[in-house]
C-alpha cells in the first residue's frame, strides 16, 4: 500500500542557471512543490512538472536554456514544463513559442507558480514588473550541504553591458528581523554554512534602511551557524564598519567576491562602473589588511566595445598585481537594450575568445599558486559530496576545493584536516592523527 502511494505521487525535476540568488530561489520554490505532495527527481528524467530557473546575462545563458528546454520536452514529454526567470522576463514570446512550453513566468510571478499550475487558462505567459520583494533561501529538498539566503534583489545600477536592471526591476530588500528569522530556518534544517546573496547586497542599506554590518552582525550570532559568507559584493559599498564585522567573528570566512570587470580605467567609465582602479585597489588591500589569507574572486569582461590591446593588457597587469586567486572571466555579450549594445567597434568573436583564453589560462595558474602555497597548514573543510573518484570533496574557509579520502560519511561535516599536496588547483588532505 506505502509503494503504491509512493508511486502514485507526482514528480517535480527542478533546473538552476545563472547565479547564486537564482539557486536561493529555486529552493524555495522546490520546498513549495514538495510541501505540496511532489517529489523531487533529478532533472532529465520523468516529471509530471519541470520547473527551469533561468538566466539572461549572455546569449550562451540564453542558448542554454533553449537548450534545457528541449531535454525537458523529450525527457517529459506529457509533463508540464514551466520556464521562469530573467531569460523568461526578458524574451518570454519567444520562449512560449518553443515546443513542450506550458508556462512562462517571470521573474517575480515564478514565485506564484503554484497558483498558474491550477489554472486553465489558455494565456500562458505571465510577465510583469514589481516593487514586491519575494524571499528565498535554500532548503533540504535540493540536496545542498551550503545554504544560500537571498537578503536583496534588483538593481538600480544602470551599468551600461547589464541587462539584469531591466529583468529583475528596482533594488528592493528584506528587513534584518525576517533575514534572521530565515537564518534560524535554515540552522534547524541542518545547514551550518550561509550565504547572504542579492543582485547588489551592498545596497542593502539604502534600500532597507538598516546597515547590512547590523545583518551581518545578528546573523553571525545565531546559535549553531558555523561558517557565513557574502556573495559578490560590489567594490564601493564595502565599508570598513562592515569588514570590522566580519574580522570580529571565526564564523565569518575569508572569501569574497569583489566584481572588477575591466582593469582600465577609460573602460570602467564607459561601463559605468562606480569606482576607479585605484579606489578597487585600495578595497582589495583592505580587504587583505583584514583577512591575509583571503580567496578573492573577481569578475572580467573581455571585450568590451572599443577595448583595445593596450586596455586588455592593463587588465592583465592589475590582475597579477591584485591577490585575486578565483577568477571569473566572461567575453562581452551584447545585449538587446543596453546602452553598451548601441556602441561602435564592438570587437571581432575570434578576439574576445583570445582574451577570455589568455585570462582563464593565467586565473587557473594563480588558483594553482595559491593552493599550493597552502599546504602543510590546517584547515577547516565543509565537505558536500563524493566526487567521481570516490573522494569527498569540500572547501577550505578560502575557498579551495579539498579532496580526502575516508570511508566515513562526511556529507554536511565540517572537518580540520591537513592539507598535504596540491593539483591543479586543488587540494589534497588528510585528517589529523
Amino acid at each position: 500500500m506505502e509503494k503504491s502511494q509512493e508511486n502514485s505521487k507526482k514528480k517535480v525535476a527542478v533546473h538552476t542557471l545563472g547565479c547564486r540568488l537564482n539557486f536561493s530561489e529555486t529552493g524555495s520554490i522546490a520546498q513549495g512543490f514538495v510541501d505540496r505532495g511532489y517529489e523531487v527527481v533529478d532533472f532529465g528524467n520523468s516529471a509530471d512538472v519541470v520547473f527551469i530557473n533561468t538566466c539572461t546575462v549572455t546569449d550562451k545563458a540564453d542558448s542554454t536554456c533553449r537548450n534545457l528546454i528541449r531535454k525537458a520536452h523529450n525527457s517529459s514529454p506529457e509533463g508540464k514544463i514551466v520556464v521562469a526567470g530573467c531569460y523568461s522576463q526578458m524574451e518570454p514570446e519567444a520562449i512560449s513559442g518553443m515546443q513542450g512550453v506550458d508556462l512562462v513566468l517571470g521573474t517575480t510571478e515564478k514565485y506564484k507558480v503554484f497558483e498558474y499550475l491550477n489554472e486553465e487558462e489558455e494565456n500562458k505567459v505571465f510577465v510583469d514588473k514589481t516593487h514586491e520583494f519575494y524571499g528565498a533561501a535554500s532548503t533540504p529538498s535540493e540536496g545542498h550541504t551550503r545554504a544560500f539566503l537571498k537578503i536583496q534583489d534588483g538593481c538600480n545600477y544602470v551599468c551600461s553591458f547589464c541587462i539584469i536592471p531591466f529583468a529583475r526591476g528596482r533594488s528592493r530588500a528584506i528587513s534584518i528581523a525576517d533575514a534572521v528569522e530565515e537564518g534560524k530556518k535554515l540552522i534547524e534544517n541542518g545547514f551550518k554554512e550561509i550565504i547572504l546573496t542579492g543582485v547588489n547586497i551592498g545596497e542593502y542599506e539604502n534600500n532597507s534602511g538598516e546597515k547590512l554590518s547590523e545583518l551581518v552582525r545578528q546573523l553571525l550570532d545565531l546559535e549553531g551557524l558555523e561558517r557565513l559568507r557574502l556573495s559578490s559584493v560590489e567594490p564601493n559599498t564595502i565599508t570598513d564598519e562592515l569588514l570590522e564585522v566580519m574580522k570580529s567573528s571565526p564564523k565569518f570566512l575569508d572569501h569574497f567576491h569583489i566584481p572588477l570587470q575591466s582593469g582600465d580605467d577609460q573602460i570602467l567609465s564607459e561601463m559605468r562602473r562606480k569606482y576607479s582602479i585605484s579606489e578597487y585597489k585600495k578595497v582589495i588591500n583592505k580587504i587583505i589588511s583584514a583577512f591575509p589569507e583571503a580567496g578573492i574572486g573577481a569578475d572580467i569582461i573581455c571585450g568590451f566595445p572599443g577595448e583595445t590591446e593596450e586596455q586588455f593588457q592593463n587588465t592583465y597587469k592589475l590582475l597579477k598585481e591584485l591577490p585575486i586567486t578565483h577568477f571569473h572571466v566572461f567575453p562581452y555579450s551584447k545585449r538587446k537594450g543596453t546602452t553598451a549594445a548601441k556602441l561602435d567597434n564592438h570587437i571581432h568573436h575570434d578576439v574576445k575568445k583570445h582574451r577570455v583564453k589568455s585570462l582563464m589560462m593565467f586565473g587557473d595558474a594563480k588558483l594553482s599558486m595559491f593552493a599550493e602555497d597552502q599546504v602543510g597548514r590546517t584547515s577547516e573543510v565543509l565537505f558536500e559530496r563524493r566526487n567521481k573518484e570516490g573522494l569527498w570533496e569540500g572547501y577550505t574557509t578560502n575557498f579551495v576545493r579539498v579532496e580526502l579520502d575516508s570511508k566515513e560519511n562526511l556529507k554536511n561535516q565540517v572537518r580540520t584536516v591537513h592539507l598535504t599536496s596540491a593539483r591543479n588547483g586543488r587540494l589534497q588532505a588528510e585528517f589529523i592523527h
